[in-house]
């Protein structure tokens, strides 16, 4: 090159221009430049001598003097220079331009080795596009070696992980929000995914993390774990609704959640805490603290007062971190539940105990955990060997021992078969033929606990029965026939299974045919000729083949041979019907004749009771007239009588007022039946009408030398009821027992109160009442003298029941022959209220 630039030079220095061609020259150029020159030569533009100067090497007096002298010839080859001057200059920008790239290249190889030094994946979406452009080690991060399946982050991260890398991602590429996550492959390997918006695009590098990067994203995990079990424990133990609570190390209360709140009575956990509030009692707190100082534990089952009520907590406690942590759980049910389960199952082992079975139960480790009195009587054991909780081979061994085993020719081979109950799912009955004669039901039940209970039954009288029942079968064969009384079994599928020879005769049916086992409906067509009433057969059609309901019916079935039979359908147990048939033809003729009878001494009785009450009515107006006439004659004013008259007189007037007094009893006795009686309710001194009613008996009281006591209380009162009939009642009382005592002897009146009642009772000592009189006395006109001095029409005790009853009370008598007898009479102190209740 400089060697050309010498040439160049010489040509040019050794031609010499006139001004005129190189002022021309100089024009031309700076036309072809586009710089520009002005007519004086020294005024050409800096800007283009630099260039032609700085190309050609020359100074500004050369060029000047140069531009001078060009020619023609000279400008074609300024122009060659100035063409082979821009191409050498190309040429050497090409050169530095190729290699500043190669520089760049290498830097940017450093910074690529330098990036993917370690494995890691960068993602790059460019503006606008979809697709994203993914580089780095794929196989060894990931476990893709397709690079779109990275994008499908659930087949290489959990599932949370996978998700929050799709909503960071999506996040960035909508609003360009950077986002640093450490996640936990699948495999568990930690890696970092940061995501930045750099020149329009959305970058994600994603790297595994190690050394102190990844030492400390694991324990950035770690301590977000632990924060959120924290908050997920402290979340449980606020809303737990058990008492929890944690101390300081000095005692004092420093966490409580809402059931200790509730528990110690504060308005919530703070309140509490800032008042310091203790669940459990001193003493309790004082056991617990030590417990802790000792063991740095504390479980106790403790009485706590909430909301009043005492309740059973069961309280743990332990030492963490220089303080304790407590919570108590109720365990009120749970005790209340173990002291039933004890009560059940004391009152379970006092009910094996009075069981006639012998029982034994043995435990998982086969040791005798319970025993009732019934085995050890059954075997005959020690009750000190019993008690020793003995395994079960000890126990079979001294059975074996004492000879009170069956024999058994291998008896170690017998013993595992027994034990085999151990291992089962089903419980096993056996038979045991003891050496003493006894057979022993023997039942292994296994025990869903572990072990097996043992049930012995001794079934030698079973067995027995048994075979007395199966001869007894026979016998009642035998029996049923020599019965006159027809029988007759039909089973559940309606065929008769049974019959006696009574039950053929009786309907006059062949053996042989019954023999058969005809069906009911059989039965029935044979025996129309003789009974054909169809809804009759209906029934023991139906009593015959009913599967539910299954009672007994009686029926009374009259043939049309005038015979009248009882028949009885009766269910038996196994689904088969009896029905018996009796001939009653006499039986009935016999009741026949009795109703009869008793419907003729009915009418009979009627007509007494109405005679009694027309002669009542009949005698009851003359009587009156004689009483009146007889009192007229003993008035002095009607004129003097002779003494015999007086004493005659005094006869009739005694005589009327008896017989007066008896009219009037019929005529009550009458009005009672009749239902016309009606009381005249009020109140009643019970004193007053005592005095009454003794006052009316005085003279008999005195003809018989018979004194009368009354037992009656000061306060006694009243009460409310019918005054007339109460003296009454009194008055017959006290006139029978009267007429049953004997001269110089007492009789007894007393009264007394209760809170419903008023009792009157009157006592005699006279000869008493025979046992098979008593239950008569109550009867119309009945008297019964009973070896004593009285002879009553027998309406005093009737008419006292009846006005008693009437009242709503009720008459007791209690009689000791020999001894006398004693009438009470409980009358209702309410009248109102017992017609109430009546009604």
């Amino acid at each position: 090159m400089s060697g050309v630039v010498a040439a160049m030079r010489r040509a040019l220095l050794s031609c010499t221009f006139l001004a005129h061609g190189g002022r021309a020259a100089l024009g031309m150029i700076a036309g072809v430049t586009g710089l520009g020159v002005a007519q004086p030569a020294h005024a050409v533009e800096l800007p283009f001598v630099h260039l032609i100067t700085n190309v050609i090497g020359i100074s500004h007096q050369e060029f000047a003097a140069l531009t001078a002298g060009l020619s023609l010839l000279g400008f074609s080859v300024v122009s060659a220079i100035l063409l082979m001057r821009t191409r050498l200059r190309a040429a050497r920008t090409e050169t530095g331009l190729r290699g500043e790239i190669q520089g760049l290249q290498g830097e940017a190889d450093r910074y690529r080795a330098l990036l993917f030094a370690e494995p890691q994946i960068l993602i790059a979406w460019p503006a606008g596009e979809d697709r994203p452009q993914i580089s780095g080690d794929l196989s060894a991060l990931a476990g893709q070696e397709q690079p779109q399946r990275v994008l499908a982050f659930g087949t290489w991260l959990a599932p949370g992980p996978a998700r929050q890398m799709d909503r960071a991602i999506d996040t960035l590429r909508e609003t360009g929000e950077g986002f640093l996550l450490n996640l936990t492959t699948s495999k568990g390997t930690p890696i970092e995914a940061l995501g930045r918006a750099i020149g329009g695009q959305a970058v994600v590098r994603i790297r595994e993390l190690s050394g102190v990067r990844r030492e400390l994203a694991e324990t950035n995990l770690r301590h977000r774990t632990l924060l959120q079990e924290t908050e997920m424990l402290r979340g449980f133990a606020q809303v737990a609704p058990w008492p929890i609570w944690a101390k300081r190390p000095d005692g004092g209360l420093q966490y409580a959640n809402d059931a200790y709140a509730r528990a110690a009575d504060a308005a919530n956990s703070a309140d509490a805490i800032e008042r310091k509030l203790e669940l459990l009692d001193s003493g309790s707190r004082a056991d617990m603290e030590r417990a802790l100082n000792e063991t740095a534990a504390f479980t106790a089952r403790l009485p706590i007062v909430v909301g009043g009520a005492r309740r059973f907590y069961d309280v743990q406690a332990l030492n963490v971190g220089g303080g304790s942590v407590g919570m108590a759980i109720d365990a009120s049910e749970a005790n209340a539940l173990n002291d039933a389960l004890a009560r059940m199952m004391d009152g379970h082992r006092r009910t094996l105990d009075q069981l006639s079975s012998g029982v034994a139960v043995f435990d998982g480790r086969r040791r005798l955990a319970f025993y009732n009195d019934s085995y050890r009587r059954l075997w005959d054991l020690d009750r000190a060997f019993l008690d020793s909780n003995p395994d079960d081979s000890s126990v079979l061994d001294r059975l074996r021992a004492a000879r009170k085993l069956p024999e058994q020719p291998d008896f170690r081979a017998w013993k595992a078969r027994l034990h085999e109950a151990y291992r089962a799912v089903e419980a096993e009955k056996d038979t045991w033929y003891l050496p003493d004669g006894r057979a022993l039901s023997v039942v292994t039940t296994p025990n869903p606990e572990g072990g097996v209970t043992y049930l012995f039954d001794d079934v030698t009288e079973s067995l027995d029965l048994a075979r007395r029942f199966d001869g007894l079968i026979r016998v009642q064969r035998e029996t049923l026939d020599s019965l006159t009384e027809a029988v007759a079994v039909f089973g559940s599928n309606g065929r008769a299974q049974l019959f006696n020879p009574a039950f053929a005769s009786m309907w006059t049916l062949s053996p042989e045919a019954l023999g058969e086992q005809p069906h009911i409906n059989t039965v029935e067509t044979w025996c129309k000729p003789l009974f054909d009433d169809a809804a009759t057969w209906r029934i023991i059609r139906e009593a015959v083949t009913r599967i539910g309901n299954r009672v007994a019916v009686p029926l009374k079935l009259e043939r049309k041979d005038g015979s009248v039979l009882d028949c009885m359908t009766m269910p038996l147990p196994d689904g088969a019907t009896m029905l018996t048939f009796q001939d009653i033809t006499d039986t009935e003729n016999v009741e026949r004749a009795l109703r009869e009878r008793n419907e003729a001494l009915e009418t009979a009785d009627q007509m007494k009771v109405d005679f009694v009450h027309h002669v009542s009515y009949e005698l009851r107006s003359p009587l009156t007239t004689i009483i009146g006439f007889a009192h007229l004659l003993n008035d002095p004013t009607t004129g003097p009588l002779m003494p015999k008259q007086a004493e005659y007189l005094n006869y009739i007037t005694a005589s009327t007022n008896s017989l007066f007094a008896l009219i009037n009893n019929i005529l009550d006795l009458a009005s009672i039946d009749a239902g016309a009686m009606t009381l005249e309710i009020g109140p009643v001194d019970i004193r007053k009408a005592i005095d009454n009613a003794a006052e009316g008996i005085q003279d008999r009281l005195a003809h018989n030398h018979i004194d009368l006591k009354t037992e009656v209380a000061s306060n006694i009162g009243s009460f409310v009821a019918d005054g007339g009939r109460v003296v009454q009642v009194l008055y017959n009382l006290l006139a029978n027992a009267v007429g049953f005592s004997p001269q110089d002897s007492a009789i007894t009146l007393s009264a007394r109160r209760t809170d419903h009642h008023v009792t009157f009772a009157v006592t005699d000592h006279g000869p008493g009442i025979p046992s098979e009189v008593k239950d008569k006395v109550f009867d119309w006109f009945e008297s019964h003298s009973n070896g004593s001095r009285h002879r009553g029409a027998g309406l005093g005790l009737p008419l006292v029941k009846s006005f008693v009853e009437l009242h709503g009370g009720r008459v007791r008598v209690d009689s000791v022959i020999g001894k006398g007898t004693t009438v009470t009479c409980d009358f209702p102190i309410d009248q109102a209220a017992h017609r109430n209740a009546a009604e």
